[in-house]
């Protein structure tokens, strides 16, 4: 009896509650566009959320459609204000791919060229945009994966829309059902920044364009109430037209602004943040204009607090994160005519009927992104029974050439600009082309053709000319051709070099592969004078083998991760114009890891040794150490505090470390300290551990730029009593 009067109670005092929600005003809420401005959006709603104002409808615009698509999802302000504060902008805007994610062939390609440009019909294109945006699709992606399987966007905690411009047309779109992130993606697809979005046949771009304030569109949802925020900039004067962002915001605009003088007076409840000092990309003030759009909401706190005493108070819940593992059952890939299903598995590094992470399944598609064959990467993800179908939707890249270029200076090429021609399925759908030739100094080419079979084995063949000019201004002792009696020789140095060569992974991490190598050495010296001025005019045979494995999280200032390579290679056979010629093999190993220490600051330890055994016979590919900033070559070693090819032997062990701390972003201070044993056959004693023969230290300053590091470093050591200041610029070639 008592529980009954109790559910009674309980009944007559939520019926009275139920009949106020149910005929209380609906409330849209209306985001607009404006880059980084869209932070003001979160600031907004937190003063909402305080209010205890719910929101029945969303509609938004490029950011506010990235917003107000989060905040439809489940998530609240503060939630939204936390993925905002640890999200990498500058990596979403370049459209970062991991270094991890590139096989070893595509960490080369895109550690050596500072611009790449379509080449098609002996025509020089521009890419369609700075990024393709994947970046992006996959940290939405991952944010809205509670309501991954909701295809109707009115059957979102929130009902929502957003709107996008179909390039063709020039008319606005309206997207409320699909796929959530690809529409979020399409919407705030800003042109020339990123590229257009296809839905359902249709091309689109930032919903900016023709509609950047959706409040028509939210009322026909059933809004009584509209709450809008208008982030967007104004029409600016000549005189604040100063860069090409502000230009194609302006251009952005142009229809906007005017209609929006309408869309105000149509706005219940208006909300303009005060943000006029800050731009579409000022990701890095986003405190700051969060709490612009807070300041901005309390100036209308009055009309805030009416409509909130015309409803039921109200708590939006925090919303409970899945937990990070899908179930994938199927995979489907979409018909492609270059590749087969399995290359693309191989990429995905999993399978159907495999438990996987989100992090797993952004890896798999940053690996297909990474190897830029195709134009188009769109997933999704449809439930299963209790597990998820992964389809994926690829359009292969139509562009089959390109032209590259590359810039670099050092002290032992000296000054060069690199020019490479690059094609894609030149013989057979998996194969790739491409030729170097480096202009400057010292004339130089590199050509590689190689045929990528995923994990099976793979085969390629390489052909590479080198040659330098170097004044030698220590005694090269080590080196029997040059117990001459002078003390400083210039040495014309030249390499021909052809390979054919096969290559696999092992266990997925470990490249191994092995070949056959011919090349040609040439070196003379004019410093000899009366004597025979040439030192080695020799072809060679040799077979070759290596293992590799490189998680450095960038080649030049890593934080993080380790490689080690180790390779031999075994003369065979000489044309033998010294006459000395005996058959003798080189093997070396290096081995490097890098650690975060604090915030800014890593350290990096390296370690690298080799040997020759046999009965060894040229001295130019004894282990030469000195210098610093050029590209290794042959055994070509560089090390701090002796200058280029200073001292030699066939066989050493050297170890480095360098404590790097980047002062602010891309600018990095250094020192480094290294210690050597070198000499002849050191390893048949006890020498290669006995107190280091020779040892260096440098201090550096490097600057991370788009052409490559950009490097200085003065060195010195207490065996020499000279002191070294080495400069490079661009990537190595």
């Amino acid at each position: 009896m008592k529980k009954h009067a109790l559910l009674i109670l309980v009944l007559l005092f939520c019926l009275p509650l139920f009949s106020q929600e149910q005929n209380r005003p609906k409330v849209g809420l209306v985001l607009s566009g404006g880059g980084a401005k869209g932070f003001a959006h979160i600031g907004v709603l937190k003063v909402l959320e305080d209010a205890g104002i719910k929101i029945d409808y969303i509609g938004g615009t490029s950011m506010g459609a990235v917003i107000g698509g989060l905040y439809a999802s489940g998530y609240t302000a503060s939630q939204i204000d936390s993925v905002l504060q640890v999200t990498n902008f500058d990596e979403l805007i370049s459209d970062f791919i991991p270094r991890s994610s590139k096989n070893f062939y595509e960490k080369r390609n895109d550690e050596l060229y500072a611009l790449v440009l379509p080449f098609t019909k002996f025509k020089v294109g521009i890419p369609e945009a700075l990024s393709k945006g994947m970046y992006n699709f996959n940290l939405i992606s991952k944010l809205t994966k509670n309501v991954r399987h909701i295809r109707d966007f009115n059957q979102l905690p929130i009902p929502f829309l957003c709107i996008g411009t179909d390039i063709e047309t020039g008319k606005a779109v309206i997207l409320n059902r699909g796929n959530l992130a690809q529409a979020i993606i399409a919407s705030a697809a800003f042109p020339s920044l990123f590229s257009p979005v296809e839905i359902e046949g249709q091309l689109l771009v930032d919903g900016g364009v023709t509609n950047n304030y959706p409040i028509e569109e939210v009322r026909k949802l059933g809004a009584d109430i509209i709450i809008g925020v208008d982030v967007q900039d104004g029409l600016l004067t000549r005189n604040s037209l100063k860069d090409a962002t502000k230009i194609l915001v302006q251009i952005t605009n142009l229809h906007s602004i005017e209609k929006m003088k309408e869309n105000v007076l149509k706005t219940d409840i208006y909300i303009k943040p005060d943000i006029k000092d800050y731009g579409v990309i000022s990701f890095d003030k986003g405190n700051e204009i969060i709490k612009k759009g807070e300041d901005a909401t309390f100036a209308v706190y009055d009309k805030i607090r009416l409509l909130a005493q015309s409803q039921v108070p109200y708590t939006k819940p925090k919303m409970v994160i899945n937990k990070d593992s899908l179930d994938i059952k199927e995979i489907n890939i979409s018909p492609l005519d270059n590749f087969t299903k399995d290359y693309v598995l191989g990429k995905l590094r999993f399978k159907p009927n495999t438990k996987i992470s989100y992090k797993q399944l952004e890896r798999g598609v940053n690996n297909i992104n990474a190897t830029r064959n195709f134009s188009v990467i769109n997933y999704s993800l449809d439930a299963n029974n209790t597990s998820d179908n992964l389809n994926l939707d690829l359009k292969e890249n139509q562009t089959k050439s390109y032209l590259k270029f590359g810039l670099h200076y050092d002290g032992l090429f000296k000054s060069g600009v690199l020019v490479n021609l690059t094609r894609k399925k030149t013989f057979f759908k998996n194969d790739i082309t491409s030729i170097d030739v480096i202009l400057g100094d010292n004339f130089r080419y590199d050509l590689n053709y190689y045929i990528e079979n995923g994990y099976n084995l793979s085969f390629g063949v390489k052909s590479a000319f080198n040659q330098f000019n170097r004044n030698v201004a220590k005694e090269l002792s080590d080196l029997e051709f040059f117990e001459v009696g002078v003390k400083s020789i210039n040495v014309d140095y030249s390499e021909f070099m052809s390979q054919v060569y096969f290559q696999s992974l092992f266990v997925q991490k470990f490249l191994i592969g092995g070949g056959l190598e011919y090349s040609y050495l040439k070196i003379n010296s004019a410093t000899l004078g009366n004597s025979n001025p040439i030192i080695d005019k020799s072809s060679y045979l040799s077979a070759f083998g290596y293992m590799k494995y490189d998680s450095f999280d960038d080649k030049d200032f890593p934080k993080r991760g380790w490689y080690f390579l180790a390779d031999a290679k075994s003369y065979l056979l000489s044309s033998d114009y010294t006459k000395y010629f005996q058959p003798f093999t080189i093997a070396k190993a290096d081995f490097g890891v890098a650690a975060t220490l604090f915030k800014n600051a890593t350290i990096k330890i390296q370690s690298d040794a080799g040997f020759s055994f046999g009965n060894q016979s040229v001295p130019f590919f004894n282990f030469v150490l000195g210098g610093y900033g050029y590209k290794t070559l042959n055994n070509f070693r560089p090390f701090y505090g002796y200058d280029f090819l200073s001292i030699a032997g066939n066989s050493y062990i050297k170890s480095t470390a360098t404590v790097d701390y980047e002062i602010i972003k891309n600018n990095h201070v250094n020192f480094s300290a290294n210690f050597a044993n070198l000499g002849q056959d050191i390893f048949e004693t006890i020498e290669w551990i006995s107190i280091p023969k020779y040892s260096g230290y440098a201090l550096g300053y490097g600057l991370d730029t788009a052409i490559g590091p950009i490097e200085i470093k003065h060195s010195w050591s207490p065996q020499n009593s000279k002191n070294y200041t080495w400069f490079s610029i661009g990537f190595r070639f």
